[in-house]
């Protein structure tokens, strides 16, 4: 009979930990119902190393995540929807870059911001954006000494 109140004990302990666990993992993702934030869109020339939950930052904080990316057949830009926090606005003129963390780092959307006194508002849709630039790209510029 100890042996049975033991293994229940271990299973609880197991089951309470995968919890806390899947807890963590929701929360530092930057998961989320979508209650505390707000959409915004941009398209981008290209989007290389952008995913799907990629940190949206501000001054190096972050402030949000790429929740959508999508090639538009029309323009062949990669169009995306990033959300925000609800508490964060954004002048309507700032642009976003898609800026890489260091040489052996990821990538992630850096809001550049504008001096507008007006806001981005949930839908809202930023129009200044620089894409991705391939390391690869600017080491063989410099070595053919910038002839393109």
């Amino acid at each position: 009979m100890s042996e049975n109140k033991t293994e229940v004990f271990v299973g609880g302990a197991v089951v309470v930990v995968g919890i806390l666990f899947g807890f963590y993992v929701f929360q530092t993702a930057g998961l989320s119902t979508g209650s505390g934030s707000y959409p915004i869109h941009a398209s981008f020339r290209s989007a290389e190393g952008v995913r799907v939950g990629t940190d949206v930052r501000l001054a190096g904080v972050k402030i949000g995540a790429v929740t959508q990316i999508k090639l538009d057949s029309d323009t062949y830009e990669a169009k995306s929807t990033l959300s925000i926090g609800k508490d964060i606005q954004i002048p309507d003129d700032s642009s976003l870059t898609i800026t890489s963390e260091g040489l052996l780092g990821g990538n992630f959307v850096e809001v550049v911001p504008g001096m507008s006194e007006d806001y981005l508002e949930s839908g809202d849709e930023v129009v200044d954006t620089q894409g991705s630039v391939s390391l690869i790209q600017l080491m063989m510029r410099y070595v053919s000494g910038g002839q393109d």
